[in-house]
């Protein structure tokens, strides 16, 4: 092998490391992002779990309370729309619930709990958002 035939065989080399180390480097931008979006995800279900078991008093039974299963899907609700504000009223209609000034009133309440215990904001008046 000559010497220009062993520089153009470096050259390939290099190329072919240079091609791979690029592809690597996206793996990495990819891998990043998805599990940063995954350690969130981990992060809304252990802040679920929170909220729910503190809801739910010691001792009671493994079957939930319909006060506990409309806490589940109000915290649900925020989880899956994080920048989302809603009032009261919109919550009850986006999960279908009964809107009702009687159920609406109560659910200002659990949000205001839920405000309390610091899963949620209230950046405006009878608006709520989850707490980044």
């Amino acid at each position: 092998m000559n010497v220009t035939e062993l520089v153009m065989d470096l050259q390939a080399q290099q190329d072919e490391t240079t091609a791979r180390a690029g592809e690597l480097r996206d793996q990495i931008v990819h891998l990043t992002a998805a599990l940063a979006e995954t350690e969130a995800r981990l992060a809304d279900l252990a802040t679920t779990r929170k909220v729910i078991a503190e809801l739910v008093p010691a001792g009671e039974g493994t079957e939930p309370s319909e006060s506990t299963t409309t806490y589940q899907a109000i915290v649900n609700a925020f989880n899956q729309h994080p920048d989302q504000e809603f009032r009261a009223r919109e919550l009850h209609e986006l999960l279908g619930m009964p809107t009702d000034e009687a159920s609406v009133n109560i659910t200002r309440s659990r949000l205001g709990r839920l405000t309390r215990q610091g899963f949620l904001t209230q950046p405006g008046r009878g608006r709520y958002q989850k707490r980044t």
